[in-house]
């Protein structure tokens, strides 16, 4: 005895994958999995600056601030582009291998920022 559904109604248990698959689910996944990490990089933003402000450690943290401030922002520009690009196509385009870099670079460029000013 089969499951699969032959009506195209909703799927059940042992309906083959991909049959009732809504082509705008990925696009909003990927918007909202960009929009918790320009989140976590803010966070990590601020609690660098609160870091700063507590601890007056010379040139050095002011200067670190200062990179993590430019990463931020960067990372917040590709990633508005990105979700902008995911907006209303139903098939967005591949990412830009350049823009790919710069977000990489972005991240870890706030990871050693917020690293050194733990130290």
């Amino acid at each position: 005895m089969s499951h699969d559904r032959q009506d195209g109604g909703p799927s059940g248990v042992g309906s083959r994958p991909g049959d009732d698959r809504d082509p705008g689910l990925q696009p909003e996944r990927t918007r909202l999995a960009w929009r918790r990490t320009t989140l976590s990089c803010a966070v990590t933003a601020v609690l660098a600056g609160r870091q700063v402000l507590h601890h007056d450690g010379g040139a050095l943290p002011a200067v670190a601030i200062g990179l993590t401030a430019l990463a931020f922002l960067a990372f917040l520009r590709l990633a508005h582009r990105r979700i902008q690009q995911l907006g209303g196509a139903p098939h967005p385009a591949v990412m830009a291998p350049g823009a790919a870099v710069a977000v990489v670079g972005c991240t870890v460029a706030l990871a050693v920022f917020g690293a050194a000013l733990v130290w």
